[in-house]
């Protein structure tokens, strides 16, 4: 019962089989969805602010294998993100969306940005500048962090 071999054939049952995986695979990503934004807003806890880069359109601006292009673009990333937004407001909680530029290539300590920086293949990130080594999501996240507490503390200040 895989997509793939029923793809090619154009009949009804094809066609109906093709449905019924379809919504087994939306039923399964909004599960997904919902686990992880559940999981991601406890863990943050009551009155946090949780920063996520705003993804908004990146399915346009990104080359993908073809063997990955189903996988990669049939993520409902929208849809992970207004799951977090509404249950951070139950938790008295706030989302700020940030632009995802550089996010991955700038060092945390020394502020050097360069797409050199980012080694993709292997995951790792390692600043041309002043050797600070890491994996590079979690570059990107410690850059994410800190664009919240710079967020932050201009929000508090100005108030």
């Amino acid at each position: 019962m895989h997509r793939k071999s029923h793809t090619n054939n154009n009949t009804k049952s094809a066609k109906r089989k093709l449905k019924k995986i379809a919504g087994q695979e939306n039923r399964f990503m909004t599960n997904v969805n919902h686990c992880v934004s559940k999981a991601l807003v406890r863990f943050a806890g009551k009155h946090s602010l949780l920063v996520l880069e705003d993804l908004t359109g990146i399915n346009d601006t990104v080359c993908v294998r073809k063997k990955d292009r189903y996988v990669r673009f049939t993520w409902a990333f929208a849809q992970l993100r207004s799951f977090i937004e509404y249950k951070a407001r139950l938790h008295d909680s706030y989302v700020l969306a940030v632009h995802p530029a550089y996010t991955s290539q700038q060092c945390p300590t020394c502020g050097f940005t360069h797409k050199n920086n980012r080694k993709k293949q292997i995951h790792t990130f390692i600043c041309e500048a002043c050797g600070y080594t890491s994996n590079d999501d979690r570059v990107g996240a410690l850059n994410l962090r800190q664009k919240g507490i710079e967020y932050h503390h201009g929000v508090t200040t100005q108030a």
